[in-house]
C-alpha cells in the first residue's frame, strides 16, 4: 500500500515537471519569434573644432539719417503745394509756394532806390567806386584847379608889383573856398556810397523775402507729411512739411559695459529685422559715445546701414551683431544635426550601432554649420539627418 502511494506521488510530480517544461518551452518560442526593429539609416558628421568670428548681440531701433520739419519763413497765403506724401525730393525742391505779390513789389522798390544812388554817383557795372569819378566831385575838383591856377598867376603878378595885395588876398580866399567845396563834395560822395551800400543791403533783404515765398526741401529725401494746402494762411515759422532722408539709416545701439573694448568706429555690423527674417543687412559703426550711461552702465553706439532700395523703415526694431576683433575656437556640427523638440535643441551621438541623445546649447551659426556650446566633444560623430526618426538607444546603420 505504501509503495503504491509513493508511486502515485512520483507520477504526479513527473507530470507536473513535464507540464512546467512544456510551458517554458512555449514562452521561449514566443520570445524568439518577436521581430527586432530594423536599424535607422543615418549619415554622420564629425564634431569639428574651428576658430570662428564672434559677435556681440544687441538690439536697437532704426531711425532716419535726417529729418526736418520744414517751416515757412514768410507770412502769406499758400498758393500751391507741388508735393504729396511719399514724393521724392532733391535739395531745393519747392514743397510750398506763398503769394509773392508784396515781396516782389518791395524788391522792385529797393532795386530802384539803389539804381538811383548808383546813377547819382556815376557808377557803372564792373567798376569799383572811386569818389574822384563822382560828377559833383569832378566839378569841385575842376573849380579847385582853376582857383589854384588863378592864385598862382596873381601871386606871380604880386611878386612883380603888378597887382595889389588885396587882389591876391581875394584870389587866396577863392582858392580856399574851392578846396573846401571839393572836400565837401568828396565827403558827400562817400556818404552817398554808404547810402548805396545800405540800399543794396535792402535789395538783398527784399530778394530773400521774395525767395522765402517758396518753401524748399533742405536736403534730398522723401516727404513724410504735408501739413498745408492751397488757400491756407501761414506765418513765419508755420510748419508746412516734414522731409526725411532714409538712405542711409541710423541705428542706435546700447552696448553692455563688458564689451567696451570690443567696439570701435568702422566696425562691421550685421542687422536683422522681423520684417525680413531670412535676410542680413550690413552696417558699420560710425559713432562710439565717449561716456557710459550712468543709469545703465552701457555704451551708446550708432551705426549706419545703406538703404538704397528703401525696404528698411525708420522705427523698425533691429537686432545687431557686432563682429569681435579676434576669432575664437568653437565646436561645429551641421545645422541639420541639431533637432529642436519642444523648444529644446538636441543632437544624437553615434556610439557603435546605437545613438545617444544629448541636450545641447547652440551658439553662432557659420554658413550651414552651427556652434555647439555644450553637450558634445570634438571628434565625436553625430547623426547628420535625424529628421525625427531617432531617440536615445535607437539602433542605426551608417550610410556611405
Amino acid at each position: 500500500m505504501i509503495r503504491q502511494l509513493r508511486f502515485i506521488v512520483f507520477l504526479a510530480a513527473a507530470a507536473a515537471a513535464m507540464a512546467s517544461a512544456a510551458c517554458l518551452g512555449g514562452n521561449a518560442g514566443t520570445a524568439a519569434a518577436a521581430p527586432q526593429p530594423a536599424p535607422v539609416a543615418v549619415r554622420t558628421a564629425v564634431v569639428s573644432s574651428q576658430a570662428i568670428d564672434r559677435f556681440v548681440r544687441v538690439t536697437g531701433s532704426l531711425a532716419a539719417d535726417e529729418q526736418a520739419d520744414v517751416a515757412a519763413e514768410a507770412a502769406g497765403r499758400v498758393v500751391s503745394t507741388p508735393v504729396e506724401r511719399g514724393t521724392h525730393v532733391e535739395a531745393g525742391t519747392p514743397v510750398a509756394r506763398i503769394s509773392a505779390t508784396e515781396a516782389d513789389a518791395s524788391l522792385r522798390e529797393a532795386e530802384a532806390n539803389a539804381a538811383q544812388i548808383e546813377a547819382r554817383l556815376g557808377l557803372t557795372a564792373g567798376r569799383p567806386f572811386d569818389p574822384e569819378r563822382v560828377p559833383e566831385v569832378l566839378n569841385a575838383k575842376a573849380a579847385l584847379d582853376w582857383a589854384e591856377a588863378d592864385l598862382n598867376r596873381i601871386k606871380s603878378l604880386l611878386d612883380q608889383k603888378v597887382v595889389s595885395q588885396a587882389e591876391y588876398d581875394q584870389k587866396l580866399a577863392a582858392a580856399r573856398a574851392a578846396r573846401q567845396q571839393y572836400q565837401t563834395a568828396a565827403n558827400v560822395a562817400q556818404q552817398s556810397y554808404r547810402s548805396l551800400e545800405a540800399a543794396r543791403a535792402r535789395v538783398d533783404l527784399a530778394k530773400k523775402s521774395a525767395a522765402d515765398t517758396v518753401v524748399r526741401a533742405p536736403f534730398s529725401g522723401i516727404v513724410a507729411e504735408r501739413l498745408v494746402t492751397a488757400g491756407d494762411y501761414v506765418t513765419k515759422g508755420t510748419k508746412v512739411a516734414t522731409v526725411v532722408r532714409v538712405d542711409p539709416l541710423r541705428v542706435q545701439l546700447t552696448i553692455p559695459a563688458q564689451y567696451l573694448a570690443q567696439v570701435s568706429e568702422g566696425q562691421a555690423v550685421r542687422l536683422s529685422v522681423d520684417a525680413y527674417p531670412e535676410e542680413v543687412f550690413p552696417a558699420r559703426v560710425r559713432f562710439v559715445s565717449p561716456t557710459l550711461k550712468a543709469d545703465q552702465r552701457a555704451l551708446t553706439v550708432e551705426a549706419v546701414a545703406s538703404n538704397k532700395d528703401g525696404r528698411l523703415k525708420p522705427g523698425l526694431f533691429a537686432t545687431a551683431l557686432l563682429q569681435q576683433p579676434h576669432p575664437a575656437p568653437a565646436l561645429l556640427v551641421p545645422v541639420s544635426a541639431v533637432e529642436v523638440i519642444s523648444g529644446t535643441p538636441r543632437t544624437y551621438v553615434v556610439n557603435g550601432d546605437t545613438v545617444e541623445e544629448r541636450i545641447v546649447t547652440t551658439g553662432e551659426r557659420v554658413g550651414d554649420r552651427v556652434e555647439i556650446v555644450s553637450g558634445v566633444k570634438a571628434g565625436e560623430r553625430v547623426a547628420a539627418n535625424p529628421r525625427g526618426k531617432l531617440a536615445d538607444g535607437v539602433r542605426v546603420q551608417i550610410e556611405g
